[in-house]
């Protein structure tokens, strides 16, 4: 690493808020080189530590099979399963290794089978237990006795890929956040394969050139939504094969599109047999011992990311997933539990003294910073997001400029606002210029990916916009033709609100799956509380496919509006810049990339001639949120080309005069500008 205060420095100068905290600055980046340098010991090198998946586990050999584990408080350990009739069988005991508590076992060819269900028989001082290997890369659950087992997986041949060298797309990331399980419209759990075949198909249409997998890594209660992970080298068996899922992703590459997966590095299922809780009789293994190691909000466990041993396990976690399922980066989940011991609960953030606080876990700081490390220089095109609630300087940014190495952070603050927005306020009261603040208010040296909403917004207990703004009204009125004023609110204010968020949004977008054409509802997974019923764990993508409901036309719109933004990368053309905002007539209008973005909010007043300053060039309308393809009143002339006028009363020295009906917006392009119109 150069010299740590020159990169600081830098790092200050692109945010001088942070020059009282220099020397806290100065001892995290010299806490990253230290752990570095004590996890390598100097001389090994960061990829190939994090190749820890590919010596401890199951792994057949040219003589047969071998086995590894991490456990340093066992004192025996025993693989039993199928070929040892569950039984310890001194055949199958394994032998400790060295003194940093390895253990290992060779076996001949015949031993095991493919498919042969195993576990893990661990004894330690007072005690012993059955546990699942911590490397384990396939466990399934028994559909009867529902418990979960290891289980060997070595088909006669592997997975042949067919886009081995796919690389990342370098454009703006337009994300289409899905969950295999419920992508489907049968009251049951989806699979990998009925995703390839049925859902992918329609985000290659709707024109996102991303899929974020929720739900990837093994977790023992479905309902969790993934985020519970007992096994985290195992892709989660209720949905398929391991080659479902490579098939799934070789798929969405030969179409052009990124596959990325949400990484569950914050916290860990606190169940002992399919899980890492007491997985050698330790509560500290993996974990902070105490009070530390619990996430009482979340009734799970903590990982110590001091300890070199846990590093070594979520860094080989990183790689294995790019190695062997060629995703193509990740979601870092809950990044704000992680790198505060009071995990972000109840904080608001308000000064920058709470980002150097003793609240702060410096380890954890570090490890995400490695695991930034060894992704990229792994994958240089793989893509990292971080979600983080905290605004926390230099996530974003790479480790030579001061950061932590994430190439985007999600704008988490604009999908709670537009929740506030539309419960809360009155349309004729809504503030435009809190509302374009909102909307943009950013580190802008850091790239951000912004949203509307997420699966967050749908779970039940919340209600997604479409939801909020229709209500009941969705039951009965959502025909094509159908004149509820309700309900032409809600489907008005639902484009205009994925429009503004589109066009503001930092660096990238993400949608999940359904909502961009008002999915009804909520999402709810079979528990006890509803029967454990799948009618709210499902998608019901025929809303959209029907062109007699409003549904459809939204699905449109959203196709339209993505492709368009994608074929013309109007997100890397710079920040937004407001050229006019009027709160009480509800207007806000902005240039991006050399385009105009013009909404009118107000719920009840059109307005003709309305004068905007603006560059000197004319303009085209290109998308309109009123024409009548995407349910609007057809009130505007399509592809309208709008000539300015010379005025010395702003800044551009130019005016443009626009027809503006009541809540709609206008995208307008220059005539000079040769990008497609049209996608």
């Amino acid at each position: 690493m150069r010299d740590i205060p020159s990169i600081v420095d830098h790092l200050i100068a692109a945010d001088p808020y942070l020059r009282h905290h220099r020397g806290d600055l100065i001892r995290r980046l010299e806490h990253i080189h230290n752990l570095r340098e004590r996890i390598t010991e100097g001389r090994t090198d960061l990829l190939d530590l994090a190749s820890g998946h590919e010596y401890f586990g199951l792994h057949r050999t040219d003589r047969g099979w071998t086995f590894r584990e991490w456990a340093p408080n066992a004192t025996a350990v025993y693989l039993i399963g199928d070929f040892s009739h569950w039984t310890e069988d001194p055949a199958f005991g394994l032998t400790r290794t060295g003194a940093n508590g390895q253990w290992v076992i060779d076996l001949p060819q015949d031993a095991l089978h493919h498919r042969d269900l195993f576990r893990l028989r661990i004894h330690w001082p007072g005690g012993a237990g059955d546990r699942l290997p911590a490397y384990a890369r396939r466990v399934i659950q028994d559909p009867e006795t529902l418990i979960f087992n290891a289980q060997v997986w070595s088909p006669e041949s592997s997975y042949q890929w067919r886009c081995p060298d796919f690389m990342r797309p370098n454009r703006p990331p337009l994300i289409y956040e899905v969950h295999v399980g419920m992508a489907q419209e049968a009251e049951k759990v989806g699979s990998w394969r009925e995703f390839s075949e049925t859902v992918l198909p329609r985000i290659a249409r709707s024109g996102y050139n991303t899929i974020q997998l929720m739900a990837v890594q093994e977790h023992p209660y479905y309902g969790s939504f993934g985020y519970h992970v007992s096994n985290f080298f195992a892709a989660s068996s209720r949905f398929g094969k391991p080659e479902d899922l490579m098939a799934l992703i070789d798929t969405a590459h030969e179409q052009g599109i990124a596959v990325i997966m949400d990484l569950v590095h914050s916290h860990a299922v606190s169940n002992t047999v399919e899980g890492l809780g007491l997985f050698d009789g330790t509560e500290y293994q993996y974990f902070h011992a105490g009070h530390r190691g619990w996430h009482h909000a979340w009734d799970s466990r903590c990982f110590d990311y001091g300890k070199p041993e846990v590093v070594h396990f979520l860094l080989s976690n990183c790689r294995y997933w790019l190695d062997a399922y060629h995703v193509d980066g990740f979601r870092f989940d809950g990044i704000t539990s992680m790198l505060y011991t009071h995990h972000g609960l109840e904080r608001a953030f308000t000064g920058y003294g709470d980002y150097f606080d003793h609240t702060v876990d410096e380890d954890a700081l570090a490890y995400l910073t490695l695991a930034n490390e060894v992704i990229h220089r792994l994958r240089p095109d793989a893509m990292t997001v971080a979600e983080d609630i905290s605004g926390m300087p230099g996530l974003a940014l790479p480790l030579e400029r001061g950061g932590v190495g994430f190439d985007y952070r999600f704008a988490m603050g604009v999908p709670d606002y537009w929740i506030r927005l539309t419960k809360d306020t009155p349309d004729e009261y809504w503030p435009m210029g809190h509302l374009w603040h909102e909307l943009t208010n950013r580190r802008k040296e850091e790239k951000t990916i912004s949203y509307t909403e997420s699966h967050d917004q749908a779970l039940v207990g919340d209600k997604t916009l479409m939801f909020r703004m229709a209500d009941a009204a969705m039951y009965a009125h959502m025909s094509i033709d159908d004149p509820d004023l309700g309900v032409q609110r809600a489907v008005a204010l639902h484009k205009m609100i994925r429009l503004i968020t589109l066009a503001t949004a930092g660096c990238g977008y993400l949608n999940f799956m359904g909502n961009e054409f008002g999915h009804p509802e909520w999402i709810d997974f079979p528990r006890q509380g509803n029967n454990w019923s799948y009618q709210y764990a499902r998608r019901q993508w025929s809303l959209a496919d029907d062109p007699q409901l409003k549904y459809h036309v939204l699905a449109r719109f959203d196709r339209q509006m993505i492709s368009l933004f994608d074929a013309n990368t109007l997100l890397a053309g710079g920040e937004p810049s407001l050229l006019w905002d009027h709160d009480a007539d509800k207007i806000i209008v902005f240039l991006r990339a050399g385009w105009i973005f013009a909404f009118n909010f107000n719920p009840v007043k059109s307005f003709a001639e309305y004068g905007i300053p603006c560059p000197g060039d004319a303009f085209r309308m290109v998308l309109d949120t009123d024409d009548p393809q995407f349910g609007g009143h057809g009130r505007l002339e399509a592809q309208q080309v709008h000539h300015p006028q010379q005025c010395s009363d702003n800044p551009w020295g130019n005016r443009l005069s626009l027809y503006l009906p009541t809540r709609t917006a206008i995208v307008l392009k220059p005539v000079s500008d040769s990008r497609p119109s049209q996608p």
